[in-house]
């Protein structure tokens, strides 16, 4: 617990799982995992949480395969056992159906609304109640400006959200930790990652306007946090639809 990385990991955790009373007594959450950086420290996260708030809950770790040939979850399963929690592989033929069949240009998107549908359908069916996903701070604000570029609104996403359909709980405890320090957990704890070989991967529109604010912030250290406190004030004034 004293790695230099946890000033900047847990307190913010903390801070938003209280303010938004999004871990309640016996929840039961269904973590979705990609093999990613950023879902990695979020089950690494929300398993240590266990042992630091005084609320009683339970995890379950669920990756959806995109049916991209030699996925390994191996590495991924057995950090799991380490943490102490279940593991779920969901096949799926997203990666045909995307490219093989549609011959999808741009799949992000759809991509994403049909993984958490998968996720959401295998949370409920292993007796979760709630679903965590792991996006940042820096998630939330790429959000807002692929809103307004692309689809004309401003909106974002927001910490909590009820599933009508399935009336799950979607939360995400990780939004007021930056990638950067999802990154650095990544690399001091060595987290089983599992390269993504979406040939989406680093030319998508999400992709584009993290460059974009990559240059326009370099070396202002505080464009970050004004920029989140942005976001924070669109969660209190708007109800914000998923992009």
């Amino acid at each position: 617990m004293g790695l230099p990385f946890h000033q900047h990991l847990f307190p913010p955790v903390k801070k938003i799982v209280g303010e938004y009373d999004m871990i309640r007594e016996g929840d039961k959450i269904a973590v979705g995992v990609s093999g990613g950086k950023d879902s990695l420290a979020t089950l690494y996260t929300l398993a240590h949480l266990r042992y630091i708030i005084p609320v009683r809950y339970s995890l379950h770790a669920i990756a959806v395969d995109m049916g991209w040939p030699h996925t390994d979850w191996s590495r991924v399963e057995e950090y799991c056992q380490s943490l102490a929690v279940p593991f779920t592989v969901v096949p799926s033929q997203l990666a045909e159906i995307l490219f093989d069949i549609r011959k999808e240009t741009n799949p992000c998107s759809l991509c994403s609304k049909l993984r958490h549908g998968i996720l959401n359908s295998s949370a409920k069916e292993a007796g979760c109640n709630v679903v965590a996903l792991g996006h940042t701070s820096n998630d939330a604000i790429e959000t807002v400006f692929l809103n307004m570029f692309y689809a004309g609104r401003i909106a974002c996403f927001k910490p909590v959200s009820i599933l009508d359909r399935s009336n799950l709980r979607l939360i995400r405890p990780m939004l007021y930790v930056s990638e950067n320090t999802t990154r650095r957990v990544a690399e001091k704890l060595q987290l089983p990652l599992i390269a993504n070989p979406c040939p989406a991967n680093g030319s998508s529109k999400r992709q584009a306007i993290k460059e974009m604010l990559e240059r326009h912030t370099q070396g202002d250290k505080l464009a970050h946090n004004r920029l989140l406190a942005a976001v924070k004030g669109l969660w209190k004034s708007q109800s914000h639809q998923l992009l």
